[in-house]
């Protein structure tokens, strides 16, 4: 009888067993595929466009820059210290690079129930009180940024037209100094852009950005 019951109960399971892997029999591709949407974009991907809310009320995509031969595409925030060390240096690069086909396009990914610094609300105040020149988007349903793969604030894509498609050039840090400005070595973006303006290829193309992890709800 007991040696009945070992049997019986091996069955069940195995019965058990084969139906999760009937019903389900591409868990390791779902898998696969979760790993890559989260893994985001690597240099030479074509970027996906948006259509994000700006601090003024638009709706804006990459697409609506007409003339614009590329895009340094930064996801940052209001209230991480490495994104505020940067916010200066942002608008410098827009200034800098805008006229050159090269605007800088802001991007805040974070919930703002987890972080509440990070509403819409406090992005508009951010932006007119640091007197942003460029578009600073919300994420809302935090759709865009795990598509490219951004993990920090700030986390800098820089994007390059070619035939019609967004294609990821440099993915990185802005420079090799949040703290300082006057103490930096290394202006990757500035040096990844100005290779792209003169037709040269980008030296660097990958960095470890380094700021404050995206917020994300759980």
């Amino acid at each position: 009888m007991k040696n009945l019951k070992i049997v019986m109960t091996a069955i069940i399971v195995g019965l058990g067993l084969l139906s999760f892997t009937t019903i389900n029999p591409d868990i390791k591709e779902i898998q696969k595929q979760t790993e890559s949407l989260a893994k985001g974009y690597e240099i030479g991907d074509e970027a996906t466009d948006f259509k994000l809310k700006n601090v003024d009320g638009k709706m804006v995509s990459l697409s609506d820059f007409k003339s614009a031969k590329g895009f340094i595409v930064i996801f940052t925030c209001n209230h991480c210290p490495y994104a505020k060390k940067y916010e200066d240096r942002i608008i410098e690069l827009d200034k800098k690079y805008k006229s050159l086909g090269y605007p800088v396009i802001a991007i805040n990914p974070n919930d703002p129930g987890v972080q509440p610094e990070d509403s819409y609300q406090k992005m508009i105040e951010r932006a007119k009180q640091k007197g942003f020149t460029f578009p600073y988007l919300m994420d809302e349903g935090q759709k865009i940024y795990p598509q490219y793969g951004a993990t920090k604030t700030p986390h800098v894509f820089l994007l390059q037209k070619e035939g019609g498609k967004n294609i990821v050039k440099y993915i990185g840090a802005i420079d090799n100094n949040y703290e300082n400005p006057n103490d930096v070595s290394e202006y990757y973006v500035q040096d990844a852009v100005n290779a792209l303006i003169k037709g040269e290829p980008v030296k660097t193309t990958k960095t470890v950005a380094i700021g404050c992890t995206v917020k994300v709800k759980k």
